[in-house]
């Protein structure tokens, strides 16, 4: 009977503190109580914590992932172009401060010219190529090739060794602008392969689909920019023009201007396997 009336004590106990937890987070957040404004800075808890669970969470995702050669020059050089291109923005680089937004976000987007302390290469790949929640860092998984995603890797190895004079020269020898994305005429891609409808859901969100439609199984918020995608499969007509088969849905996405010139909907660049496999999930949609 003691340890019964244990039991019962904890388990009351508990319950009263998840209720009493859930009730605290209910007040903070319907109350407006939490400052999510970028102008003022996260306490230094809730930054280190983040920071300790992304650094556990890229680790253990990228613990089997195996890293080519990255001491190629021509490699570098192409990293170098990348790195220019979409990275130098937000993080700066030597002897080149980063732009307004980056200066202004939180968490801070910093150098990464130490970055080859921190992070093993393969590290750095899986951050490159998938971004991280609640942060600035995008996913550049559907915007650069598999190649360009390890030159930016090969890169990072050299970044610690340049002072600004050095990386002003090795970026003057790197293709120029713009000599990176999987979108760029003449870019090196996989010969596209039938459509995957579960990398198709991941594409909307990288394409950004959701902040105009809402689609279901992708999360976003209650938009009304673009019509709502549910049932999209059993429609007869895409953009009201095009017979409702996967191969016209592939042509809408890939040139939305030319089948419909005056539509609202932008030309997103998306590539012909992402098209493929965001067509694969939207027939899903029924």
């Amino acid at each position: 009977m003691p340890n019964r009336n244990m039991t019962i004590t904890v388990a009351a106990t508990v319950a009263t503190m998840l209720a009493g937890g859930a009730l605290v987070a209910a007040v903070v957040v319907y109350g407006g109580l939490y400052d999510v404004a970028a102008s003022e800075q996260h306490l230094q808890p809730t930054f280190t914590v983040m920071e300790v669970a992304m650094k556990q969470s890229v680790r253990l995702r990228a613990s089997a992932i195996p890293t080519p050669p990255l001491d190629d020059e021509q490699m570098v050089l192409r990293g170098a172009a990348c790195f220019r291109d979409k990275c130098v923005a937000c993080h700066g680089a030597p002897g080149v401060a980063q732009d307004d937004f980056g200066k202004s976000m939180q968490p801070l987007p910093g150098p990464l010219v130490d970055a080859p302390r921190h992070w093993k290469p393969r590290e750095l790949y899986w951050v490159t190529r998938h971004g991280v929640k609640m942060s600035g860092m995008p996913a550049w998984e559907h915007r650069l090739t598999e190649a360009e995603l390890w030159s930016v890797v090969a890169f990072l190895q050299r970044l610690p060794q340049l002072n600004a004079q050095q990386y002003a020269q090795l970026v003057t020898r790197a293709p120029p602008a713009p000599a990176c994305g999987a979108d760029l005429p003449g870019a090196v891609l996989p010969l596209p392969v039938p459509g995957d409808a579960q990398r198709g859901r991941q594409a909307l969100f990288q394409y950004a689909c959701n902040a105009c439609h809402i689609i279901p199984g992708v999360t976003g918020g209650n938009v009304h920019v673009g019509p709502p995608l549910a049932g999209i499969a059993g429609r007869a007509l895409v953009a009201g023009k095009l017979a409702n088969t996967q191969d016209n849905m592939v042509l809408w996405l890939r040139r939305t201007q030319e089948v419909k010139p005056l539509t609202a909907m932008p030309q997103l660049g998306v590539t012909e396997q992402d098209a493929r496999d965001i067509a694969a999930y939207l027939m899903t949609l029924h």
